[in-house]
């Protein structure tokens, strides 16, 4: 991982918006990160199943529009739409759910290029109350660290040590903060201040392994 996991949890614009699929109401978390990398390599980073591997999981499947894809251990879905290098659009389907994935990439000058993620999903209000964004949000920003760790080229990921990172003291703390922040994203979304974090700490727990 990269040394200060704390630069990287600032480095993360993270924001929750309301939206609509389909006629249907949904909770949208999005995430977003500037690198000192071409936009090419970070698409490459993205897409390459060689390099996936390399900072999140080993991806499988039909990589193409209109094939489905899979992620070890994780979710799979089909592959919406892919314009090299700046927009990918997926459904990320996960526990019989399915969801939606973007992912858009913009030149911010020679050698920089800002990543926009943005996840969004038909939520039960129950289980938003429960955990919030941070649900899906605190993943992605596991995931953004790993992928700012593989492009500053301070290590690719070990499967086993990543496993074993979020229950250990940094990664605790990692999550926890992580969690504080989507917390602060809900409630500038709307949400009441305490139920928010009410919520974050339930993520935490729960990502931690803590009883609940």
């Amino acid at each position: 991982m990269i040394d200060d996991v704390t630069h990287q949890l600032g480095a993360v614009d993270r924001t929750v918006r309301s939206g609509e699929r389909d006629g249907a109401p949904t909770r949208v978390v999005a995430v977003s990160q500037t690198y000192d990398n071409a936009v090419d390599d970070v698409w490459d980073a993205l897409t390459n199943p060689a390099r996936l591997p390399r900072w999140f999981l080993p991806v499988t499947g039909d990589l193409r529009v209109g094939g489905r894809y899979h992620l070890e251990g994780n979710a799979s879905g089909e592959i919406l739409a892919c314009t090299p290098p700046s927009h990918l659009a997926a459904t990320w389907e996960s526990a019989e759910e399915v969801t939606w994935l973007e992912v858009r990439l913009t030149e911010e000058g020679p050698g920089r290029t800002r990543l926009d993620l943005e996840h969004s999903a038909h939520v039960d209000p129950g289980r938003w109350k429960q955990f919030g964004p941070g649900a899906v949000g605190v993943g992605w920003d596991l995931a953004l660290l790993g992928l700012a760790t593989h492009l500053s080229g301070a290590g690719d990921l070990d499967p086993e040590e990543a496993a074993a990172w979020p229950l250990s003291e940094d990664g605790r703390k990692f999550i926890a903060s992580s969690s504080e922040r989507w917390g602060t994203a809900n409630a500038a979304n709307g949400e009441d201040e305490a139920t928010a974090a009410e919520s974050a700490a339930r993520t935490t727990a729960f990502y931690t392994g803590q009883p609940q």
